[in-house]
């Protein structure tokens, strides 16, 4: 008999039925009743055996996390918990499991103890249900821009150049680490590596987007970047998925529209697909949350948070608007902000940017930022001091978009470059569109990570990623 999932189960309900399930045992009790659970929904269903007739040596290999084969008839449950439960009439035990050394038992576990045990952690509760709600998401990004005509580029992981300008960027190598080949001057002879020149793993597929907006009009991209930022903290990864939109014939308020209109639409989505996912995962953040003080707890359930977000047109100033509002703010008059508002053209950081969600009381899209904390490739204003930039700050996470109409016209981009050390040379090709048939042209970045932490009320981005890479791991 072929196997049925149990969510097709839940949704269909064919009562009356002979149907044949697999999953895992989440937890056996009274010799009677199993809770399976096969991954497709946070559901379990329970299966209850006629334990009497059952051989004893299989009745000992229902344990948790052991995998099985169970056909029978779907009934309506007489029991409270469950609609329905699958009366056994043939059980097999496909992967027997010790109860002795599992690690997950049927019991709570601390985030931090199931990092250490990745390979199993999407049996949980919590991973399932942040795995499925990631999936659901990728899914809405694809369908969004597919919706939108939008063509999905492939950019090159492993790339000669530094979007960024950080120079944070893991090296891509053949040579031998035994016996490296230098040049006269004592340098690593890179002619001798495979590319015969030094490559890194790209921070971002943005440069390479740009020239293909400048031939298909509407392209994104959608795959892993990597950091090599030492930076140990619940909002870093070495390794994280980007999603990089970019359109040629687009200013800053085009791309403003985009983003604000994109970010409402996935979420939107994602909210009416994963209802059971987010309502486990709004529960467990409330229970969580119980033993913090107040003034660290959530402004609003999770659910309503997702809703709000969707429902609520983004604000719009300047970074200069931006700039009055943070010094002029209680917290900066009295001294509590970690760093202080005191000049403009200072970074913001984000303590300054969940304050400003806070303060407009809805997400808050932040533009034309000083050129001195931007990068090269963002058009510059006509005041010689501001660059067409944006960011969106989204409640309690802080930045989670990056934007900017980029600059078209060749000899301004030439000269950023020049000014910030940027070897011409290395970006020749991203020159030439410039003055090959140049345009206005815009692009934002999303980092699909953060939007993850977002959506599911995670507070640490290695748990909404499976396998996490961090300083000094690189486990699993």
């Amino acid at each position: 008999m072929n196997s049925i999932s149990i969510v097709q189960l839940l949704s269909n309900a064919p009562i009356g039925e002979n149907v044949c399930v697999k999953g895992w045992v989440r937890h056996f009790r009274g010799n009677r009743f199993i809770a399976l659970s096969d991954g497709s929904t946070i559901k379990t269903l329970q299966i209850v055996l006629d334990f009497e007739n059952m051989e004893e040596d299989i009745l000992k290999q229902i344990t948790t996390g052991a995998c099985l084969s169970v056909e029978g008839e779907l009934i309506a449950s007489q029991g409270k918990g469950q609609a329905l439960e699958l009366n056994c009439t043939k059980l097999e035990v496909l992967g027997t499991c010790d109860a002795e050394s599992y690690p997950l038992q049927p019991k709570k576990h601390s985030l931090e103890f199931l990092r250490e045990k990745a390979h199993l952690r999407p049996r949980t509760n919590t991973f399932g249900a942040v795995l499925r709600v990631r999936h659901t998401l990728s899914f809405a990004v694809h369908q969004y821009f597919n919706t939108k005509g939008f063509f999905n580029l492939h950019t090159p992981i492993i790339t000669g150049s530094d979007a960024e300008g950080a120079g944070e960027m893991f090296g891509v190598s053949t040579l031998n680490k035994k016996d490296i080949p230098l040049t006269e001057n004592g340098e690593i002879d890179y002619s001798q590596d495979f590319f015969e020149k030094e490559t890194n793993l790209t921070v971002s597929g943005q440069l390479e987007a740009e020239l293909g907006a400048m031939g298909l009009g509407k392209v994104y991209t959608f795959g892993p970047t990597f950091r090599a930022e030492n930076s140990n903290t619940a909002r870093h990864l070495a390794e994280f998925w980007m999603i990089e939109p970019e359109v040629a014939f687009a200013d800053l308020d085009d791309n403003m529209d985009l983003a604000e209109d994109f970010m409402q639409n996935v979420i939107g989505y994602t909210l009416k697909a994963c209802k059971d996912d987010l309502e486990f995962l709004q529960n467990r953040l409330t229970d969580e949350e119980k033993s913090k003080p107040q003034n660290e707890r959530s402004d609003m359930p999770l659910l309503e948070k997702l809703e709000f977000v969707t429902s609520n047109n983004f604000k719009r100033l300047s970074y200069t608007e931006a700039f009055d509002v943070l010094r002029n703010s209680k917290p900066n008059k009295k001294k509590k902000f970690q760093y202080p508002i005191t000049e403009w053209g200072m970074d913001l950081q984000s303590e300054h940017e969940k304050h400003l969600v806070k303060h407009f009381g809805c997400p808050v899209i932040l533009y034309d930022y000083p050129a001195s904390i931007k990068a090269f490739y963002m058009r510059l204003n006509a005041d010689g001091k501001t660059v067409r930039a944006m960011d969106i700050l989204f409640p309690g996470i802080g930045e989670i978009v990056g934007g900017s109409q980029r600059e078209e016209r060749h000899d301004v981009l030439l000269q950023k470059m020049k000014d910030l050390n940027i070897d011409p040379e290395e970006l020749w090709w991203y020159l030439e569109t410039r003055k090959y048939g140049t345009c206005v042209h815009s692009g934002f970045g999303l980092g699909f990570e953060r939007l993850v932490l977002f959506v599911t009320g995670m507070q640490n981005i290695r748990d909404v990623i499976p396998f996490p890479r961090t300083p000094g791991n690189a486990d699993f």
